[in-house]
């Protein structure tokens, strides 16, 4: 299957480089804002699209969509300021959603944020407004949309090595888990179909990651 990933040149979307490349199955085109980030992925054997999140057409994203089987977002404003967090995380992930439509797209995965409810958006702290546009990049997805979704919703993401095992559900207490374990619970939602239409939080736990994600 041929994956665009949004936001490749992020924490986690790196470790999912590194995993594709022992998976046959998974062709990654990887894109980027700037140009300077191609190396990474071309020492890898991964190809590589020049967009603009923000700056770009919904016209231009379905464009480069044309040729993949599977959308995943995984692009975040990464704490730069209230304006960006609303451009990329929300309207951003919105415009991912409308282009893949337009292309013709039905898979899409989301790369969330833990607890995405009424509570975690009430709390002021730094994280309140991602948190809310996170949680309305969701909604989007899930209702207005007719994408064959996932919602991923990591805990506290740490660069801590992986260990490979995690534990998932809705509902758990907030931990950590490691960019790692997530980059590879992503590989493995590629290949389940049971996780099509659920959203499902992940923190670091003692299943391994490909028997977690059967049991969603």
């Amino acid at each position: 299957m041929k994956v665009l990933i949004i936001g490749a040149n992020g924490k986690v979307a790196r470790y999912f480089a590194d995993f594709i490349k022992d998976d046959s199955s998974i062709e990654e085109v990887a894109m980027i804002r700037k140009s300077e980030q191609a190396s990474y992925f071309e020492e890898r054997g991964i190809k590589t699209v020049l967009l603009d999140l923000v700056k770009d057409p919904i016209e231009k994203l379905a464009a480069a969509m044309k040729e993949v089987d599977t959308v995943i977002f995984s692009a975040g404003a990464g704490g730069s300021g209230l304006d960006k967090t609303i451009l990329v995380d929300l309207d951003g992930a919105i415009k991912a959603m409308t282009a893949a439509e337009q292309a013709g797209i039905k898979r899409f995965i989301m790369v969330s944020t833990f607890r995405t409810g009424r509570e975690a958006m009430a709390m002021e702290n730094d994280l309140q407004i991602y948190t809310i546009a996170k949680n309305y990049a969701d909604e989007w997805l899930k209702n207005r949309t007719q994408l064959d979704w996932t919602i991923v919703h990591p805990g506290i993401l740490v660069d801590t090595p992986g260990t490979g095992q995690i534990k998932v559900g809705m509902g758990n207490d907030v931990n950590e888990v490691p960019r790692q374990d997530v980059a590879q619970t992503l590989v493995s939602v590629l290949h389940h179909d049971n996780t099509i239409k659920k959203e499902f939080e992940i923190l670091s736990g003692e299943i391994a990651v490909e028997e977690a994600v059967r049991s969603v």
